[in-house]
């Protein structure tokens, strides 16, 4: 009898620990042997039988994230998070953080285009790196899960970088903002195109509705709080909404799907970084 306290396995790679199963056969399969469908992903053996019916299986969205099953979310939470203790504890090293790797508009103005990335990677408090690290923790893991570790983390860096570029593009000269809020509106931002995509299903239906009622909220807090870079956050989400509809016309069906979203990702944090250029 198999241990339910043991995480599956594909079943093609014995050794790699698997949140993904084939939506039709149920059997578990890894990234590399995953091949996108219409709805949920198929393993090879599937795959070469054709046919349209899709099934979608209870465990590909539920059970608890791990990081086995999604170690980029799992290493930028935590890397996040040592980056902000490091700063609070030890105030000199939080400053020369902050010097090097904050937004600051006419820093980047004058060639330091890597900081619409580098801002992810620090926050002012305890409020904000907390909340931007559960609504990860929420919607990256699943995510990751379903396109790849390798896409998962070009798509956070582009989003960023999307982000980071908007609030270049439309602040002021003098402008300097942090956090990773543009990573995460850019995972909003996916997840609502994949609901609108399923808009005909009952549930596609309910995770639209939940998530623009999350986005209209987000969407008004800059109304009433201060200082928040709501540039950073539409460019984030507009640079997500992008990525996933790229995936969804060049990776569906795709053998090398995982490749495929990689560079789809990284097309656009480059095409942010020339947005900063030319700005």
């Amino acid at each position: 009898m198999t241990d339910p306290s043991t995480p599956p396995t594909c079943y093609r790679h014995p050794d790699r620990v698997t949140g993904l199963s084939c939506s039709r056969c149920g059997r578990p399969i890894c990234v590399e042997d995953s091949i996108d469908a219409p709805v949920g992903q198929i393993c090879p053996e599937c795959a070469k039988t054709g046919g349209t019916q899709r099934v979608v299986r209870a465990r590909q969205i539920t059970g608890r994230p791990t990081f086995q099953t999604a170690p980029v979310s799992f290493t930028i939470i935590a890397v996040t998070a040592i980056i902000w203790i490091l700063g609070f504890v030890a105030p000199a090293v939080g400053d020369a953080l902050f010097r090097n790797l904050a937004m600051a508009n006419f820093l980047v103005a004058s060639g330091e285009w890597w900081r619409i990335f580098t801002a992810a990677l620090l926050h002012a408090g305890i409020t904000h790196i907390g909340f931007n690290m559960y609504a990860l923790y929420l919607f990256g893991p699943r995510l990751e899960q379903q396109v790849g570790s390798p896409a998962f983390a070009a798509f956070y860096v582009a989003a960023a970088g999307a982000g980071g570029a908007a609030s270049y593009a439309f602040g002021a000269p003098s402008q300097v903002s942090i956090g990773a809020s543009g990573a995460i509106f850019g995972l909003l931002g996916a997840w609502m195109f994949v609901a609108w995509k399923m808009r005909n299903t009952p549930g596609g239906r309910r995770m639209f509705r939940e998530l623009f009622i999350l986005l209209a909220i987000n969407a008004a807090l800059p109304l009433l709080i201060p200082n928040i870079d709501w540039r950073a956050h539409a460019g984030g989400f507009l640079g997500g909404v992008l990525i996933a509809a790229l995936w969804s016309r060049f990776a569906v069906g795709s053998r090398n799907a995982v490749a495929v979203r990689t560079a789809v990702a990284v097309t656009v944090a480059i095409a942010s970084v020339a947005v900063v250029l030319v700005v």
